[in-house]
C-alpha cells in the first residue's frame, strides 16, 4: 500500500461511554453516552470512504462500543463496505454470550479483549472494576465458542513489566491468534503512570522476539516502532542467508493477513498519521488516539481527503524532518519512532522517541 495515500487501519471511538475505569485510558472514559457521538449514518458512511480508498482494516473501538446499540448495524455496513471489521468491548455486564453471537452473526472478522496482568487482584487492580479479570476469561469463551478470531491487547508499563512471562503464558492458554503489545503513552489517566525504561523496552522485544518463534500467534507491538529496528538488527547477527534473514523478518514484522485467522500486520511501519488514522466518537479525524491533535472533522470533510492532504497528516509521513536522533537515524524510514509518545513526553511530535537506545550509525 501506499501510505500517502490510504491508511493501513483506521480506527473509530465509536463512543466514551464506559463502564470501567482504567488507570490508563487516554481518552478519560465516563459511563455516560454523549449525543454528540457520530450517527449509525454517519458510522457507515465513514466506513464507506475509508474502503474506497483501498484501506483493508476498520475497527470499532470506546469506550466500550457494546454500549452502542447499532453495533451489529455498524459491523454490517463495514462488511457490506468491503473491510474487515474488529471490535474491542470492556469486560462489563454487557459482556454477553448473546451479544457475542450477534456479533457474529454480524459478521464481525474478529474481536479483541484487554488483559493487563495475569490474575485477577492485578487485572483488575488497573482496571479498577473487580469482576473484570474473570468477565474478561468468560467473554474469551464466548468468543471461542462462536469461532471468532480472539485478540488480546496488553499495555505494558513498569508496574507489569515484571509479569511479561506470565502474560505470554496466559495469552498462550487463551488460545489467541493475536496479541497486541501496547507500550504505555503517559496521556490521559496514563500520565500518572510510569513507562518503562528504554533498556526494558529493548528486553521486552528480545522476548516478543523469541516468542515469534514458539507460537503461531501473531504478536503486534504498537507505539514500538524501533521493534523493526530491533529485529533487523537481531536477524542480521544470527549468522542465516540473506533470503533466511529476509523471510525471517517478513514472517514477524509483515505477517500477511488471515494467519492463525488474525488481522497481520502490514509490511510498512505504521505509525501516527502514517498508514493509521483515527477517528473520535465526535468525529474528529486524528493522527492516533495517543496523538489527539485533529486535522479536521469528518462531518465537514471526508477522512480520506483529510489523511492525503492535512498538513498535520503529510507532515508526519515525511521521515526527513524528524529532529534529534530520529532524524539522523538510519532506520528512520521503517521506524520513525513513536510519534505520539514524543509529542506525550517532549510537546512535539517530530522530537525523538526518549524511549530508544539506539544511537544512529547515519552522520549527523
Amino acid at each position: 500500500m501506499d501510505f500517502d495515500q490510504a491508511p493501513f487501519l483506521v480506527i473509530w471511538e465509536t463512543t466514551r461511554s464506559c463502564g470501567l475505569s482504567c488507570r490508563h485510558c487516554r481518552a478519560s472514559a465516563i459511563l455516560g453516552r454523549d449525543p454528540g457521538e457520530l450517527s449509525t449514518q454517519e458510522g457507515i458512511a465513514l466506513m464507506k470512504d475509508v474502503a474506497s480508498m483501498g484501506t483493508p482494516i476498520f475497527i470499532l473501538s470506546g469506550g466500550d462500543p457494546l454500549n452502542r446499540p447499532d453495533l451489529e448495524q455498524l459491523v454490517r455496513g463495514g462488511k457490506d463496505a468491503g473491510l474487515r471489521i474488529g471490535t474491542i468491548p470492556a469486560a462489563t455486564e454487557n459482556l454477553t454470550r448473546e451479544r457475542i453471537f450477534q456479533l457474529k452473526d454480524a459478521g464481525i472478522d474478529q474481536i479483541a479483549f484487554s488483559l493487563d496482568g495475569p490474575n485477577a487482584a492485578l487485572h483488575d487492580g488497573f482496571r479498577r472494576v473487580p469482576g473484570s479479570f474473570e468477565r474478561t476469561l468468560e467473554g474469551a469463551s464466548y468468543v471461542r465458542e462462536a469461532k471468532i478470531p480472539l485478540q488480546i491487547n496488553t499495555v505494558l508499563a513498569a508496574w507489569n513489566f515484571r509479569y511479561l512471562e506470565e502474560m505470554v503464558k496466559l495469552v498462550t492458554k487463551l488460545e489467541a491468534v493475536f496479541w497486541e503489545v501496547f507500550f504505555l503513552i503517559p496521556i490521559g489517566r496514563g500520565a500518572e503512570l510510569t513507562s518503562i525504561t528504554p533498556d526494558q523496552f529493548e528486553d521486552a522485544f528480545e522476548r516478543l522476539h523469541r516468542l515469534n518463534a514458539e507460537t503461531d500467534c501473531v504478536i503486534k507491538l504498537t507505539e514500538a516502532p524501533h521493534y523493526r529496528r530491533f529485529v533487523v538488527q537481531k536477524e542480521a547477527s544470527s549468522g542465516k542467508t540473506g533470503k533466511e534473514r529476509a523471510d525471517r523478518i517478513r514472517h514477524i514484522l509483515a505477517r500477511p493477513r488471515g494467519v492463525g485467522g488474525a488481522m497481520g500486520l502490514s509490511p510498512q511501519a505504521v505509525n501516527a498519521g502514517k498508514g493509521f488514522a483515527f477517528v473520535d466518537y465526535l468525529g474528529n479525524v486524528c493522527p492516533s488516539g495517543f496523538l489527539p491533535t485533529p486535522a479536521g472533522n469528518i462531518r465537514h470533510t471526508p477522512l480520506s481527503k483529510l489523511y492525503r492532504e492535512s498538513p498535520l497528516f503529510v507532515t508526519l509521513r515525511n521521515p526527513d524532518i524528524l529532529k534529534g536522533k530520529c532524524g539522523r537515524c538510519e532506520f528512520a524510514r521503517m521506524c520513525a519512532g513513536s510519534r505520539a509518545r514524543a509529542w506525550a513526553v517532549t510537546g512535539d511530535m517530530l522530537a525523538s522517541d526518549p524511549y530508544c537506545v539506539y544511537e544512529p550509525q547515519a552522520a549527523s
